[in-house]
């Protein structure tokens, strides 16, 4: 009898592993296919099939899958609609209302009913229902953007488009609108040697690093854990759907063999095998972003990924292509080869004369040396466990495609360490942190497998009595099948009896491998009626636009009216979606859409102290009866309010009565705020001429100008998320608007602030555009309520991020989207038991925009260590950075610029000093000792302490946004916010066609930037073009339409010229905005500039 195998294990099989499911080597582009891949997000409408039947046995459900730009100023003026009135009080404010329940608890006792909507089918469907677009999927632009470029490397699906893809005509100024195409872009030869082979993380052979010859084989700790460069890639499934990206991923430490300088591993003395080249691997031209994919392309002459399928090894890196011809990269600044075996660390020798001995002078340390991020080109496939162990994941920033074969995909979860330490004081003297970063709807990779959805009837899915955790793969099943053991309180159940299956002889149920629950780390399980207070709410979408005299002359609402209109189209279709709309200054203009009526009716709240909704019904209508008078509405609302010459706002009045529209449904509230609000409920005054005043005098009582003025906008926060209203916030402005306090909202209610300042009307109109656009349309939630547990030992110690947490245990979600992440720190409660497993579940349940109730559950095991090197062997930086920031943009506001940098400082430098003296001891005194794991920390947290939220020098407005924006940040965009990529763009015409289609990246120090030459830098949500004093002028026409650097324009809006130059840039531009799923505004400087220096 076979040895049991514990619970989550892979079952023994001779037979290879299957390659990706949507791996089709015949794939052909379809141009106008709305959803490719729209089964990896399980946040769509639902197939319309019979009533599902009970329980026996569950089904496993896979989801299914304009208007011209209105100018901005109308040439005659106009009076406001016929009829409009003058609505007094119909009687007391109204309270809450009767029959209007509040947050969903989770799994209330009572016998359970009849739960799921009659589309969850008792069978499991095969494939895609083909029969249903994508309810995320989006029309084709009208010439908006260039039709095809080259691209990196395609998935299965085909590289989607750019998220920004719309049927409606950009706003004016917004897009260059021509065509042009380009080949597959071929990504430099990478190299990465095995990942833990020293460590017990990982079992097998290694697989020796893809790179050219003279690389030499290393067996020692992770070398994807030097940091890769942060392309940040977040993938989409849809293919003319706002896509995140499918970019370009990190290269690590790839070599040439020759003109190298010194490493210590050369020091040392250590051999180079020769290693075999790789093979290559074909590629497909990928869609341009922000246009459909052209008529007529070519199908791709084979899968993108060849012929290969899973590995067998811990960690595969899909081999880089090969052309005749092509140019391997320089290794990047004397980074060291990765250690022998015996030496699990980076070190930097001191700096070498050109006869060897060490240089005279103040450094000892030769900076060539110093770690530096290196890109990667290549597609990592990752196997989440492996010989029932867990494999670490791949960088975050790296491109990386997942099979989830028991824990789940790093991108749902990922542990700051990946091993557990079993005592509270080994994790103390480390130095290091414990926690979680959760995106439980992270966007998977188009050629994932996609999340199965099972329906358990109306019982729902099967829990622990005790603890509630939800069955996953580590689970053990004991006496036949007929009890099962929690993994993670250790309590023994009995099995349902429609739910037993006998053992087979590896100790495993039989039907382990058929259930998803029993061998996948991420599921989704039908809700049933026991978890639903009321019926699931629709989706409500409530726009609230600024329409006081500010915002009228600087264009804000005519751009804000403009975006509105053309998203209108990208709304969710069916009769749950609604949709209302109401203006605002001084006063409260709300609109009567209903479709009797000849045109929509103004109806005007004048108190702002004491406001109400003018009618019950009526404001929030379905958008299929209101499309033409909304429509309407957008277009008129510039020109009525043209003359307006009423400075004030009632920002806090007009939320409020927004809110008592919503109050009886919920759903997403989005506001365009243009100045200070300054009458009303939570009128705000300016605060920051005292807070100038107080940074340059050095007080330190300056950070409490990043605290909410008052309590009242809070305390209207916590009743929005009560109501499970999410309120999104996007400030156009030009003065000081106090977003410290206007933030309170979005934080408390899931949402977002977007900003843009100083708002200019011919740049900032397409960026905004999009922002909404990929808002309303990003795969998400409502009504939501998150929870982790963890095994035995360890307890969650604290949530953060953008949520209302009313219970301890729970966080409430009144919206949940793909870009939002929560941070989860983690405590010892007692001691873990060395060679165990530590398992960590969250649940999210929430609302999908179709009406699905559904419980996303998120299952990862670790394995436990009482080994020191262990811990640094098994860090992952970009989880540990990310905790960082996090941490630090929570303490602004409650401490002195100056010891928030000092306390960042002081994490680094304990985690190093620990590694040094308890795990380095044999070093040389003249070496700098870094572990391999975290030696890019130190210089992030450089980046850090310069960045825009702990410098004194910046705007109290600027702060508070990077502090609201760093709040729900992701993993993959923490390390660029502060450490952006730059790269060379005036000798883009250099760059042969086998290249990657995004330029090399630059290290971010001067002797890097020359004076005649020209660099783009991005970190994902804004972008500045650095232009030296000595550029040929011919570029600069070439680029920028312009003779000479004094002639840069304040405001820029990137254009196409008829030039090759020209055109590599918009191509690398818009790659760019795919990647990172964001319209990044572009602004110029040049050398000596005050805002020459990039935050």
């Amino acid at each position: 009898m076979a040895a049991p195998v514990p619970p989550g294990a892979p079952r023994a099989t001779n037979a290879p592993p299957p390659p990706p499911p949507n791996y089709n080597p015949n794939y052909q582009r379809t141009p106008d296919s709305l959803a490719e891949n729209m089964q990896n997000l399980q946040i769509n409408r639902p197939p319309s099939v019979p009533n599902s039947t009970p329980r026996p046995p569950p089904s496993y459900i896979q989801s299914p899958a304009s208007r011209p730009s209105v100018p901005y100023s109308a040439p005659q003026h106009s009076a406001p609609f016929p009829g409009a009135v003058h609505v007094s009080r119909p009687g007391p404010s109204p309270g809450p209302q009767s029959g209007v329940p509040a947050r969903p608890g989770i799994a209330p006792t009572g016998p359970p009913q009849s739960t799921f909507p009659p589309n969850m089918a008792p069978g499991r469907p095969s494939g895609y229902p083909i029969s249903h677009a994508s309810p995320f999927g989006s029309r084709p632009p009208t010439g908006s953007f260039p039709s095809a470029m080259g691209g990196q490397i395609t998935t299965s699906s085909g590289a989607p488009p750019s998220p920004f893809a719309s049927s409606s005509a950009a706003p004016p100024g917004a897009f260059p609108a021509s065509g042009f195409s380009a080949g597959p872009v071929i990504p430099p030869v990478a190299a990465r040697s095995g990942v833990f082979a020293s460590s017990p993380l990982s079992t097998g052979p290694v697989m020796p690093p893809s790179s050219a010859p003279g690389r030499p084989i290393s067996n020692g700790p992770p070398v994807f854990a030097s940091g890769a460069l942060q392309g940040g890639p977040r993938y989409p499934s849809a293919d003319n759907m706002m896509q995140p990206p499918v970019g370009p991923p990190p290269t690590m430490l790839s070599t040439q063999a020759s003109s190298q300088p010194p490493t210590m591993r050369m020091l040392l003395g250590s051999t180079v095998p020769n290693v075999p080249p790789s093979p290559s691997v074909q590629t497909a031209p990928t869609a341009m972003p922000f246009s459909a994919a052209p008529p007529g392309v070519p199908p791709p002459s084979g899968s993108p990924y060849g012929l290969q399928t899973w590995p067998t090894q811990p960690r595969q890196v899909a081999p880089p292509l090969t052309i005749p011809g092509s140019v391997q990269p320089p290794r990047m600044f004397g980074m060291p080869q990765p250690p022998p075996p015996n030496q699990p660390m980076a070190a930097v020798p001191p700096a070498m004369s050109q006869a060897g001995a060490p240089l005279a002078g103040p450094s000892k340390i030769d900076p060539n040396q110093i770690p530096r991020p290196i890109p990667n080109a290549s597609v990592i496939l990752h196997e989440t466990r492996q010989g029932n162990q867990a494999n670490p994941p791949p960088p975050a920033t790296s491109d990386y495609i997942v099979r989830d074969t028991g824990n789940c995909s790093p991108r749902y979860m990922r542990c700051t360490i990946n091993q557990i330490p079993c005592t509270v004081d080994l994790l103390t003297t480390s130095g290091m942190q414990l926690a979680l970063l959760v995106q439980p709807l992270a966007l998977p990779h188009p050629s994932e497998e996609p999340i199965q959805v099972v329906d358990f009837g109306e019982s729902g899915p099967v829990r622990c009595s005790r603890c509630k955790g939800y069955i996953n793969p580590f689970m053990k099943f004991i006496d036949q099948g007929r009890r099962f053991i929690c993994n993670l309180c250790g309590f023994t159940d009995e099995t349902p009896r429609d739910y037993h299956c006998n053992l087979g002889p590896d100790g495993r149920r039989r039907d382990a491998e058929e259930r998803p629950e029993l061998c996948r780390g991420t599921v989704e399980f039908a809700a049933s009626k026991e978890y639903m207070v009321r019926e699931p709410m629709p989706a409500v979408f409530f726009f609230l636009i600024d329409v006081s005299m500010n915002a009228i002359q600087t264009g804000a609402t005519a751009a804000a009216c403009s975006a509105i209109n053309q998203v209108i189209t990208d709304l969710p279709e069916g009769p749950r979606t609604m949709v209302g709309i109401a203006t605002f200054d001084s006063t409260i203009h709300f609109y009567n859409l209903k479709r009797a009526l000849q045109q929509p009716l103004m109806l005007i709240v004048p108190d702002v102290q004491d406001v109400y909704t003018p009618l019950q019904t009526d404001v929030i209508v379905q958008l299929s009866e209101c499309r033409q008078h909304l429509e309407l509405l957008l277009e008129n609302i510039p020109t009525m309010f043209q003359n307006n010459r009423t400075a004030d706002s009632a920002f806090g009045a007009a939320i409020k009565a927004a809110f008592l529209a919503m109050k009886s449904t919920g759903g997403k509230l989005l506001v365009f705020q243009s100045v200070l609000p300054s009458v009303g409920i939570g009128a705000l005054s300016a605060r920051e001429a005292e807070g100038r005043t107080n940074i340059i005098a050095g007080e330190k009582e300056a950070h409490k100008l990043l605290q909410p003025a008052d309590k009242t906008l809070k305390t209207m926060a916590i009743e929005f998320a009560e109501y499970q209203v999410c309120v999104d916030v996007f400030i156009t402005t030009q003065t000081y608007v106090d977003i410290t306090s206007i933030a309170v909202i979005p934080r408390t209610t899931g949402g977002q602030v977007y900003y843009y300042y100083p708002f200019s009307a011919l740049s900032d109109p397409a960026k905004l555009y999009n922002d909404l656009r990929w808002n309303i349309t990003r795969p998400q939630g409502f009504e939501a309520v998150m929870r982790v547990r963890c095994s035995q030992g360890l307890q969650v110690q604290e949530y953060s991020g953008n949520f209302c947490k009313r219970i301890p245990t729970d966080v409430d979600l009144p919206g949940i989207d793909c870009d939002k992440a929560i941070m989860v720190t983690l405590k010892h409660d007692d001691k873990l038991q060395d060679g165990s497993e530590c398992a960590f579940q969250c649940a999210l349940l929430y609302t999908t925009v179709y009406g699905q109730r559904r419980i996303r559950v998120t299952t990862l095991s670790l394995p436990c260590t009482s080994m020191l090197s262990n811990l640094f062997r098994s860090a992952d930086l970009d989880t540990q950075f990310a905790c960082f920031l996090k941490q630090a943009a929570s303490e602004i506001p409650s401490s002195p610029l100056s010891q928030v940098r000092e306390q960042v400082t002081n994490l680094c430098i304990n985690i190093l000093h620990s590694y040094r003296k308890f795990c380095a001891t044999v070093s040389s005194s003249g070496q700098l000792i870094l572990p391999e794991a975290l030696k890019l920390l130190p210089l992030y947290t450089l980046a850090l302490i310069k960045s825009t939220g702990l410098r004194t020098d910046g705007r109290i407005d600027d702060r508070s946004f990077w502090i609201n924006y760093v709040s729900p940040l992701s993993t993959p965009l923490a390390i660029p916010l502060v450490y952006p990529r730059m790269m060379a763009i005036h000798d883009l015409n250099s760059h042969e066609g086998d290249r990657p289609l995004i330029p090399p990246t630059i290290p971010l120090s001067s002797e890097h930037v020359s004076d005649d030459g020209i660099y783009l830098l991005e970190n994902g949500d804004d972008s500045l073009i650095y232009i030296g004093n000595s550029v040929n002028p011919e570029i600069l026409r070439q680029l920028f339409g312009i003779s000479s650097v004094e002639e840069i324009p304040s405001q820029f809006v990137l254009q196409q010229y008829d030039n090759s130059l020209s055109k590599k840039l918009n191509e690398v531009v818009n790659e760019i905005r795919r990647q990172r799923c964001s319209y990044l505004r572009i602004k110029l400087c040049r050398k000596g500039d005050a805002s020459g220096g990039a935050d």
